[in-house]
């Protein structure tokens, strides 16, 4: 195990066990990332069409735009990632960028003093700026795993962390979001405490996370190979790319129905109020779901557990359409939190095995690209995070949705209620059922065979 201030640059990660206060101090920056990733996704579509009353097919275009610019950013920071790894044996320095400006542009996004186009417009430019911010911690914060043990259970068990905690962000920035917005009076007063109280919270996790990694030894490629190349790298891992193949839809899917929870507990279960409740119902679970899925990972193999989550995820998904049509309350959170069990596993299991792909191309080109693979990861997963409120947008604009400010609300009608719940349900269940043909093709892989084996000899930790 390398000391606290090793500059060691081998290309192999350090060695087997890792302490758990390292562990913890790790895995503290993903409540930060978590913070970002969830309150827009969940609030600022609603935030747009409800509060700032932009109409829903420019609202989408607002909640795209910015992680769009990401998917083109995320490579050329994972670049930078490992070129800074390679010049100075760490990653800390983009870390704390990402950390001094990412809370800055998240206040500023849900503060704007205006109406309309000039709402629209100021939440545009304080979205791309946050979405740059994120870039710059989340890409090395997502390589740091690979760098953290060369043991692929250790691995697991990293990540395991990394994702209880990414579950407490979450279910700190949905449950609490909507409850501080409602706290401030709602409208411009409530949205613009909501993002101070939430921004001031992730700039903690993430300045933690960022002074407690110091100790891992990074390192990029023995060659730089530039973007182009390393992008091309990326494309011929086949494994990589049918990882990623899985994970966008289901990214996208869960990405729609964070989008559409305030939209199903205002105009489908009649309560605004049921916003936190729904999302603490989906990510509760997580808490207790997710280290009970990395031990049966090591039991089973994390493939085998990934196609079972997705699985049991997609089927979850397809019974709420008719529980919200019904507009049954306990009905909904039933399902719902039967839903976060199988969340827990879809969370944790493709970061899992991530490394593996990592690992098993550095072997195969000599060329330890971490930073490419993740920044590539990331930039997929923020496009799919972004896609898919736009594409609640779309449906909420073709079934004919009517926007508002928050002191002039109006009522919708039943097309539009109807596009709530398909959205909220039968897209997604579609999105994840698509994906298990794609996990069948990843068992077959390199990068499977020994992540799982390394697994089973290990046993779960």
């Amino acid at each position: 195990m390398a000391g606290d201030q090793s500059t060691s640059r081998s290309t192999t990660p350090v060695a087997t066990s890792v302490p758990r206060t390292r562990l913890a101090g790790f895995a503290v920056g993903s409540v930060g990332t978590a913070l970002f990733s969830t309150v827009p996704g969940l609030l600022l579509l609603f935030y747009l069409t409800d509060t700032l009353g932009v109409p829903a097919a420019a609202a989408g275009v607002v909640v795209v735009l910015p992680k769009a610019w990401d998917v083109l950013f995320n490579p050329v920071v994972g670049l930078w990632s490992d070129r800074e790894a390679g010049r100075t044996g760490h990653r800390t320095r983009l870390l704390l960028v990402g950390t001094c400006t990412l809370p800055v542009g998240f206040a500023v996004m849900f503060a704007s003093p205006a109406d309309g186009t000039a709402g629209l417009l100021w939440v545009l430019g304080a979205y791309l700026l946050a979405a740059t911010a994120f870039a710059f911690f989340q890409v090395p914060y997502v390589s740091l795993p690979t760098e953290m043990s060369a043991d692929a259970g250790e691995r697991t068990r990293v990540m395991s962390w990394r994702i209880v905690a990414l579950t407490l962000g979450i279910l700190l920035g949905g449950g609490l979001a909507p409850l501080l917005i409602t706290a401030g009076g709602g409208g411009h007063p409530g949205h613009l405490l909501m993002g101070v109280a939430m921004g001031a919270v992730a700039f903690v996790a993430l300045l933690v996370a960022t002074r407690s990694t110091r100790w891992v030894p990074s390192r990029g490629g023995q060659q730089q190979l530039g973007l182009r190349g390393t992008l091309a790298q990326a494309r011929g891992n086949r494994a990589f790319v049918l990882l990623a193949a899985c994970y966008v839809p289901q990214v996208l899917g869960i990405a729609m129905m964070q989008a559409a929870v305030a939209y199903v507990a205002t105009y489908r279960l009649d309560d605004y109020g049921l916003t936190s409740l729904l999302f603490v119902a989906l990510v509760a679970p997580g808490i207790v779901a997710v280290p009970l899925w990395a031990r049966l990972a090591g039991r089973i193999g994390k493939v085998r557990c990934y196609r079972l989550c997705t699985a049991g995820l997609a089927v979850v998904c397809l019974a709420l359409l008719p529980a919200v049509l019904s507009g049954g309350v306990a009905l909904v959170l039933g399902l719902v939190l039967l839903m976060g069990v199988a969340f827990g596993g879809q969370q944790m299991l493709p970061f899992a095995l991530l490394p593996d792909t990592i690992l098993v191309d550095a072997e195969r080109t000599g060329q330890q690209q971490a930073g490419v693979f993740s920044g590539a990861f990331a930039a997929l997963e923020t496009a799919a995070f972004a896609v898919g409120p736009g594409v609640f947008a779309l449906v909420l604009a073709f079934t004919g949705f009517a926007s508002s400010t928050f002191d002039e609300p109006v009522r919708q009608g039943g097309a539009a209620l109807n596009g709530i719940a398909i959205g909220f349900s039968l897209v997604p269940a579609l999105l994840v059922a698509a994906t298990l043909p794609l996990i069948g093709r990843y068992a077959r892989t390199e990068a499977a065979a020994v992540g799982d084996s390394a697994v089973g000899a290990n046993g779960a930790r």
